[in-house]
């Protein structure tokens, strides 16, 4: 496989230096792996940090910044950070006022924050957590225990982020968290594997002509395979999925996410679908966003997520941003 690598082992530290460079707001600890707000800690601001395994970008770290992440932790390709990482991003950036770690529901990730959790706390830093399942293909998958997290992680950093960005305390930013990952579900779906840097070569088999309903952005089976289907075909099924287990009542939030190799000019037509499909099923769009922001390195394919609001989430969801990966409203 063609690759724009030096080695498979500096890809992470070669990113972290790009990524140095190109955004000059943040500040970027290559050696010890953190992503910081370059205004951190602000004063009298509760904090947000997350992390993860490389691999998914713009998540984690480019959701750094005004309105979203305090800072985040990136781990080798699909691997947890450790938690020397994490508390050491909570002592960057805590203010005082608390530190909240968003954690994406994967076996790593929960052990190695809630060791973090105990180191902060060791050093006098106030942390709570809330742990991102939005994903309803699987339930109990190779990596998890539950449901996996997925592209309600994005929802749940911007959401939380400006409630943070308001002042709202430590237990309501929690509390907000847990709002926004409990009224979202996520369904994804594969037409080609990834590949990995380290591997070179695809990361699971799906032959020519069959696709992956349900797959996990780490390419984690999905619910079943099939021959491949129409955009429409597609849409129809995540959708009766997803609102089946949501069942809203409610305006929601609509994210249709590229894996990592589909073009925009598919994710839109997918969206085109998407939006009829929730139509014929009376669901009520408040916005939606289209593009790559939780992939699985090149895999081709989507994901599509809800979130049900209420006006206190829409506003929140509406408020200023500035990240690298995602920007309105300054």
């Amino acid at each position: 496989m063609k690759m724009l690598i030096n080695v498979p082992e500096t890809v992470v530290a070669d990113a972290l230096r790009g990524m140095a460079a190109a955004h000059p707001h943040l500040t970027v600890d290559v050696e010890n792996r953190v992503i910081v707000r370059r205004d951190a800690p602000v004063e009298g601001k509760v904090a947000l940090v997350s992390g993860g395994g490389s691999g998914h970008e713009p998540l984690h770290g480019g959701f750094v910044g005004p309105g979203m992440l305090s800072a985040a932790c990136p781990g080798e390709v699909f691997t947890s950070p450790v938690p020397d990482q994490m508390a050491r991003a909570a002592a960057a950036v805590d203010s005082g006022q608390g530190v909240l770690f968003v954690v994406k529901n994967y076996t790593g990730d929960v052990l190695n924050f809630r060791m973090a959790e105990e180191l902060a706390e060791d050093e006098g830093i106030q942390v709570a957590s809330v742990l991102v399942d939005d994903d309803i293909a699987v339930t109990d998958s190779l990596f998890t225990a539950g449901r996996r997290g997925t592209g309600a992680t994005l929802f749940v950093e911007k959401i939380a982020g400006a409630a943070a960005d308001e002042g709202a305390p430590l237990e309501r930013v929690e509390s907000i968290a847990r709002q926004v990952n409990e009224s979202s579900r996520s369904f994804g779906v594969a037409l080609a594997p990834c590949t990995t840097p380290a591997k070179g070569s695809p990361t699971f088999d799906l032959p020519p002509g069959e696709l992956e309903l349900g797959i996990g952005i780490h390419g984690e089976p999905g619910r079943e395979r099939r021959a491949m289907m129409t955009s429409r075909e597609i849409a129809d099924f995540a959708v009766d999925a997803l609102v089946t287990d949501l069942r809203p009542d409610n305006p929601v939030l609509v994210l249709v996410n590229g894996m990592g190799a589909t073009p925009l000019l598919e994710l839109y037509g997918f969206n085109a679908e998407v939006q009829r499909a929730l139509g014929e099923r009376g669901v009520v769009v408040a916005h939606t966003l289209v593009g790559n922001y939780v992939t699985s390195l090149d895999m081709a394919g989507c994901s599509v997520t809800l979130c049900r609001i209420d006006e206190e989430l829409l506003r929140l969801w509406e408020a200023p941003v500035e990240t690298p990966g995602l920007r309105w409203g300054r």
